[in-house]
Formats: C-alpha cells, structure tokens, sequence
C-alpha cells in the first residue's frame, strides 16, 4: 500500500529536524515536501520572501506525487484546513494516511525553541503567529485531521 505521512505541530516542534531521521531510516521514505526548504532553496537569504511561491510549490509536488503513486510525507502545522481534501485525494488514490503530530506542551515553549533556531541561523516566525498557529494546530488535528487519517 502507498503511504502518505503528515508531519504536524507547532512552529518550532522539531518536525523538520526529526523528519531526516524518522522517514528515510525509520519509514524508508524518501520524499518529503517542506515548504520552508522549498523557500530556502528558492531565496536562501530571504526565505520569508518566497513563502506563498515556496506553499504553491508544495501543493503541486504533492499532487505530482499523489498521481505519481510514491510513498511521502509533507510538513505543516495544521493551522488550515487546506490540507483536508489533499488527504481525500490521496486516499482515492489509495494511499493509507498516517498522521505523526510534534507535540510541544505550550506556545510558550514553541516561543523559545523557534527563538533557539533563529539564533542558530534559522528562520523567524512572529509571536502572534506562532500562538494562533500553536492553538488552530491543535484543534484542527482532532476536528479535521484525525478523522480523515488512517493512522
């Protein structure tokens, strides 16, 4: 069976770094779409100036990997609901879906560990952003999300 693997949480959760581990060691997937990599690729000084190029450019890969039939996994913070019929479509296709969510136990903590990275040369996200993404996050995975996962 394909598989598709959404890696959600919190900005600052530690999806990304984890990622390279768990899914081509752990999962043996090899295909991951992450739309802050796509930016860094597309602007690596400026990747918060290419977000909306680097988001629609996440959308087609996983369309072409969709129709393409390859296992994958993709990043977000579940903040959305855009995500929702990407799983449908996914599932018609035959894919099984597993959701593996980064939990961080307040935004606070979110906060801090994105302030971390960007001291260490990563990107910055806004304070507000990160405790509306952090709360939306949460509630989205258990009304929109978890229903329409297999796993």
């Amino acid at each position: 069976m394909k598989n598709l693997y959404i890696i959600p949480g919190c900005n600052g959760a530690g999806k990304t770094t984890a990622s390279y581990t768990i899914l081509p060691e752990m999962l043996n997937c090899n295909e991951f779409v992450n739309a802050d990599e796509i930016a860094k690729g597309l602007s690596p000084f400026n990747s918060t100036s290419v977000a909306i190029q680097s988001g629609r450019l996440m959308l087609k890969r996983i369309d072409q990997l969709i129709t393409s039939g390859k296992d994958f996994a993709f990043e977000t913070t579940l903040a959305t609901r855009s995500y929702v019929n990407t799983i449908h479509k996914a599932k018609e296709n035959g894919y099984f879906i597993t959701i593996l969510y980064f939990w961080l136990n307040s935004p606070e903590l979110a906060l801090e560990r994105v302030k971390q990275r960007v001291y260490e040369g990563g990107h910055d996200i806004p304070n507000n952003v990160i405790h509306r993404r952090y709360h939306l996050g949460i509630k989205n995975m258990f009304t929109l999300y978890i229903p329409t996962a297999d796993y």
